[in-house]
């Protein structure tokens, strides 16, 4: 890790000391559940299905059993619920087939319905692993400071890797998640409050766009 991403990541850790999983979950099962619900949806929204939800099904058995309408029904506040319905029941019914939920990243790739990202989600966050899960949010801030310079999640995951000491890589990811959706905002990013600002390309960028006699002046 360079000396300019061990200063990044300590102000990150400085602004958001708090940042941590905001999916309320009881067991693996249920954080993968919530985090396939998640997709396109807050948080805020998919602990207020999951609280009702978790109630009635939060074993794989459970969902495999509900009937797809009535699962549908009660997560269509989440958004794209015929398609989450049907993800999260081809998960379940993944799971009962091999006896049981996988606690590896590999592991849980191979279930139905489960990508990439959920799966270091669930690893890291349920099973205290090392990896980085790439949202909109993990995209966004990296590139935006430049520590990665990636078109896809994939490049952006692999580089984040590449760039940071594997210790922190799990703790990196809520940093760059609540850094994004409390401060670093797609539309307008608050600069004013951010301490990272020294090293971030993009607002270094906008500077000198703003400001191009400094540029001329260097």
């Amino acid at each position: 890790m360079t000396e300019t991403n061990e200063k990044i990541y300590a102000l990150l850790e400085k602004m958001h000391g708090d940042a941590h999983c905001e999916l309320d979950f009881r067991t693996p099962f249920e954080l993968l559940v919530a985090v396939i619900l998640s997709a396109q949806c807050t948080d805020k929204r998919v602990n207020a299905v999951t609280k009702d939800l978790f109630v009635e099904a939060n074993t794989p058995e459970q969902f495999v059993a509900m009937p797809a309408e009535e699962l549908e029904k009660r997560i269509f506040s989440c958004g794209f619920y015929h398609n989450k319905a049907k993800a999260i029941k081809e998960m379940s019914q993944s799971i009962v087939d091999m006896g049981g939920m996988p606690d590896t990243q590999e592991g849980l790739m191979t279930l139905r319905g489960v990508g990439r990202k959920t799966a270091n989600v669930v690893y890291s966050v349920a099973y205290g692993g090392n990896a980085i899960a790439v949202d909109t949010h993990v995209f966004r801030v990296a590139n935006r400071l430049g520590v990665v310079n990636a078109a896809t999640p994939e490049e952006t995951e692999k580089q984040l890797m590449a760039a940071f000491d594997e210790d922190v890589w799990s703790r990196l990811h809520h940093l760059l998640i609540f850094h994004g959706r409390y401060v670093c905002h797609s539309r307008k990013p608050d600069c004013g409050s951010c301490l990272l600002t020294k090293y971030c390309k993009y607002y270094l960028s906008r500077s000198e766009e703003e400001n191009p006699e400094e540029k001329t002046a260097k």
